[in-house]
């Protein structure tokens, strides 16, 4: 897939005030700092299309992006960060539940973790509930330029594992840099051929 337009469309503060239009979504969600934005602008081609901050937990709320007029791209907002108040994580988590599980025209999310980490609870917990409600999900391993080879493929069949012992069959796995530009065909190339059987 060659992206030759991405733009912003919107912010939504409630799933009630996402756009209308029936564009098929593709939704990228993960912890606060794992490099979502960096990923998204990599893929896009756009390097300021997505804020990247160095601060955790900014993207507060639904950020909508329509790529070349077929579909859309959404920025969900980090979940499990500490730094924000009680209050403020029930409202993230309202907010990521609601559209997930409630916003039609969602079509595939990809969940980020990092890759540098062993498999850790909060995202774990994530998958199950993805699991538990029948969300088509796939895994994004970001931040892979961070770490040796050996490192990372230990990393991966340590997540792979964890998830073997819940899953019949694994979630598609995606290995990306933004750095290097890494995992960028194959995401779009699976968007593109999710686009062309829908």
């Amino acid at each position: 897939m060659n992206i030759t337009s991405a733009s912003f469309l919107c912010s939504s503060q409630k799933v009630s005030q996402c756009p209308p239009d029936d564009r098929p979504e593709f939704a990228f969600i993960g912890r606060s700092n794992v490099g979502k934005s960096s990923l998204i602008n990599m893929l896009t081609g756009r390097p300021g299309l997505a804020k990247v901050s160095g601060t955790p937990g900014k993207t507060r709320l639904i950020n909508h992006f329509v790529i070349d007029d077929r579909w859309a791209l959404v920025d969900l907002p980090g979940y499990g960060y500490a730094k924000v108040s009680r209050q403020e994580r029930s409202g993230f988590s309202s907010l990521i539940t609601g559209y997930i599980l409630n916003r039609r025209q969602l079509y595939y999310l990809f969940v980020l973790v990092d890759a540098r980490h062993e498999p850790q609870r909060i995202d774990l917990e994530f998958i199950r509930f993805l699991g538990t409600h029948g969300v088509p999900f796939g895994i994004v391993f970001t931040k892979a330029d961070k770490l040796s080879q050996s490192q990372l493929h230990r990393n991966i069949e340590a997540y792979k594992q964890r998830l073997g012992e819940e899953w019949e069959e694994l979630p598609q796995l995606f290995v990306t840099s933004s750095e290097k530009g890494r995992g960028r065909d194959e995401i779009l190339d699976f968007i593109e051929n999710c686009l062309a059987g829908s």
